[in-house]
């Protein structure tokens, strides 16, 4: 059986952000093919004992703020550290991303780093649907489609989330391959180490 990167990621984490272009190139580059897992960390969190933003201690919410700066720089990617549009919900890009991974999961790809972008770049708001259409256009897709069967792909979801944390996922971005568990866009160089091996 040909091996695969499974990808989860949150459509409004800055660090799926910083990592999704870096990780595309490094699958790309071992010509490994990716599954895309756009889960519901609502359901993540309780279970594995994440704490969301707002709740975390002002230390941790000050040097996630320091660790930004850093990797902007590091990486020299745009990035705004506070978008008019975060914390935001996801829901709708999230089934339209789990609706287009059915036929072409190479446009959802894409068009979750371009929902991305659209929050921690343009200030755009992806709980919109008219903005999602309008993103989904700037990617030759049709949007509308696409939330045909909105209330099986939210299902989808929830059950992606649920298993997500049977397989040891606890945070955003997760790359698992070959039974091993990458947490984080700043664990980019381990997988492309484990995928050289």
């Amino acid at each position: 059986m040909r091996k695969k990167i499974d990808y989860y990621l949150s459509l409004v984490s800055p660090w799926s952000y910083l990592g999704h272009r870096r990780f595309l190139e490094i699958a790309e580059d071992k010509t490994m093919p990716i599954f895309i897992y756009p889960i519901d960390f609502s359901i993540v969190f309780p279970s594995t004992g994440g704490v969301p933003l707002p709740q975390r201690s002002q230390q941790r919410q000050d040097y996630r703020m320091q660790e930004l700066r850093r990797w902007r720089e590091f990486l020299s990617l745009p990035l705004t550290l506070k978008p008019k549009f975060f914390p935001v919900n996801d829901e709708l890009a999230a089934t339209m991303v789990i609706a287009l991974r059915e036929h072409d999961m190479g446009k959802a790809l894409e068009f979750a780093g371009a929902c991305l972008s659209a929050v921690w770049v343009d200030d755009r708001d992806i709980s919109d649907r008219a903005t999602l259409f309008e993103i989904a256009k700037e990617q030759s897709i049709d949007g509308n489609s696409l939330l045909t069967r909105f209330e099986e792909m939210r299902s989808i979801r929830r059950l992606d989330s649920e298993n997500a944390t049977r397989s040891g996922i606890f945070g955003a971005p997760t790359y698992v391959t070959d039974g091993e568990v990458f947490w984080g866009q700043d664990r980019l160089e381990l997988l492309k180490y484990k995928l050289r091996k």
